[in-house]
């Protein structure tokens, strides 16, 4: 795996076992996008829309489900498909297949300003929990699910977390995260709270729940919500500093009557808390 999701070289990976093997590389940097090099034969599957340039010689072909050939049937299909639709995507996906000589390459854009993070899947058990959003193109293999967080707490209180995209698979799987992102390896029993949107990623090791953010002032004026995080070690956790949903809340604010708010926009205070603050 590249040391860095900014401007990475082409990747030569060695034989997946199930899902196709691709080289790629990550080009661009608060607007990325992933150039992904086939071999004749070999296919990517993306996000319907997803896709920036090609070359003529890779076919596209829109598919019920995820496309990672693994459904069994119409039934098996059209459960994928349903999955997808539990997550906020599309019914279908685009694959994209090489049907020439020679190398050809595709490219795919992230919708939102941050980095696009290659993970193979081989590497971190076979296993990724990601955003329920996150999920940009792969090999084609790769299985993209669905994953339910347990705990009736987290179900009722996570928000983002509650819902999330489960990614199976033996391939490389591109992760679309905003903002600034950074890696934490968590040892057995270590934990860290995170703002449940600020999860990008974590492996199926690590465990996911929820912890109170403090007593009634700090729920109520510290502007991060009731809840945090708490993800358990081991594993490894992929954290991102802009989440889609932080930067749409903030657009939407800015729009509204008065222009928003500059700072402490979770306080209760609304108005006066910029008055307080000096911002008006």
């Amino acid at each position: 795996m590249p040391n860095s999701p900014w401007g990475a070289p082409y990747h030569h990976s060695r034989k997946s076992g199930v899902s196709d093997d691709i080289d790629f590389e990550i080009k661009g940097q608060e607007l990325q996008f992933v150039e992904v090099e086939l071999d004749p034969g070999e296919s990517a599957v993306a996000e319907a829309g997803a896709m920036v340039w090609k070359d003529a010689s890779v076919e596209m072909a829109t598919v019920f489900g995820n496309g990672a050939g693994q459904e069994g049937g119409f039934m098996g299909k059209l459960l994928s498909a349903g999955k997808r639709l539990v997550t906020g995507e599309s019914l279908f996906t685009t694959v994209f297949t090489h049907t020439g000589t020679g190398k050809a390459r595709v490219a795919f854009g992230a919708p939102v300003p941050g980095a696009i993070l290659p993970i193979r899947l081989s590497d971190v058990g076979g296993t990724l929990i990601c955003q329920k959003d996150s999920f940009l193109a792969a090999a084609k293999g790769v299985s993209i699910g669905i994953h339910f967080q347990k705990r009736i707490l987290t179900g009722l209180f996570g928000g983002e977390g509650f819902i999330m995209q489960r990614l199976d698979g033996d391939g490389w799987a591109f992760v679309q995260m905003g903002g600034a992102v950074i890696e934490r390896e968590l040892r057995p029993g270590e934990q860290i709270h995170v703002d449940t949107g600020c999860i990008a990623a974590f492996t199926s090791t690590v465990d996911f729940d929820l912890i109170g953010a403090g007593g009634v002032k700090s729920s109520l004026f510290g502007g991060e919500g009731l809840f945090f995080a708490r993800l358990t070690g081991p594993g490894k956790v992929w954290i991102q500093s802009l989440p889609f949903s932080r930067l749409a809340g903030r657009m939407l604010a800015a729009a509204m009557p008065g222009g928003g708010q500059n700072r402490g926009e979770g306080s209760v205070l609304g108005p006066l808390g910029d008055l307080i603050s000096g911002n008006r």
